[in-house]
């Protein structure tokens, strides 16, 4: 029975990552009739209504601790979705897949840096292994800069440090007594959906989309990789380990990849699949424990 409920909790965190990579080919989508603040505006309150309409009994009595983690995690993810959309304009959907994941690799490197502790030996090679993926998957052929994607390529590392911070924000947050997670989630998207909705009228003119692939783009950004995700977060974490999480949404990219294949006709060249796979490497080295799966394996050749 536990199994069947872990593997329940793993479809469930597997579809959220699908979606998540398909979500870049959307967001390009969207931006054909929208200005970046609108549709995150629409994204972000859209998401927070349906959270909240599924936690609601667990919405009393907030606490003023978990409304100010909120406010201040919600400003990271406004920073975090403005790059996101904005490099969409700027580099191809296959790059920002991949180079988002950094965070798997650049959230470590910040605790790191922020406990003062000395980076393990297995970050150092990550970092190395992911850095060569970079060069090989944004650098042109004779390895000069590649002026076409490279703002959108800084933007989708800043991205990810993003990510990472509001990461470690809540990882800090949820551990007070006061916080509670489903609260926290919940209140992020409402106070980012806020953020965005005063820039949206500040910046830009808001307007319905018009277009019925747009409206089905911006329905399954809000709706599907934003509420649904936060509470499929919630309840499948229940039923899985951080490592099973961890090791699905490192797939990010490759269904990032994917969709841009199929659906937006983007092709990398040879060198480019060569950077990516190295990329792809980095993220599982770093969420696997190595260590521990070698001695399985010598204890599976022992009983052998």
């Amino acid at each position: 029975m536990i199994k069947n409920k872990q593997l329940m909790a793993d479809s469930m965190l597997s579809f959220v990552t699908l979606s998540w990579g398909v979500s870049y080919y959307m967001m390009d989508l969207c931006l054909q009739e929208m200005g970046t603040f609108t549709l995150n505006a629409y994204r972000f309150v859209l998401g927070f209504i349906f959270a909240y309409a599924f936690f609601s009994k667990k919405m009393k009595n907030i606490s003023k601790t978990a409304l100010l983690y909120g406010a201040l995690i919600g400003l990271v993810l406004t920073i975090m979705y403005i790059s996101a959309t904005e490099a969409v304009k700027h580099t191809t959907l296959t790059n920002i897949g991949f180079l988002i994941a950094l965070n798997v690799i650049i959230t470590p490197a910040l605790e790191f840096a922020l406990s003062k502790n000395k980076p393990s030996n297995k970050l150092i090679i990550v970092v190395f292994i992911c850095f060569v993926g970079i060069a090989l998957m944004t650098l042109n052929n004779n390895f000069s800069i590649n002026q076409e994607t490279f703002f959108g390529n800084v933007l989708c590392i800043l991205t990810a440090f993003m990510c990472s911070v509001q990461l470690i924000l809540v990882d800090r947050a949820v551990k007070k007594e006061e916080v509670k997670a489903s609260q926290l989630g919940v209140m992020t998207l409402g106070f980012t959906g806020i953020y965005f909705l005063i820039l949206s009228i500040v910046f830009e003119t808001p307007k319905l989309p018009v277009a019925g692939v747009v409206w089905f783009s911006v329905l399954f950004l809000a709706i599907i990789c934003t509420g649904i995700a936060q509470v499929v977060q919630a309840v499948a974490q229940q039923y899985t380990t951080a490592s099973h999480a961890g090791l699905i949404f490192s797939l990010e990219p490759v269904f990032a990849a994917i969709a841009a294949y199929f659906l937006a006709g983007e092709i990398l060249n040879g060198r480019g699949y060569v950077g990516a796979a190295l990329m792809l490497l980095s993220i599982l080295i770093m969420e696997l424990n190595v260590e521990k799966l070698f001695k399985k394996v010598k204890k599976a050749k022992k009983i052998m």
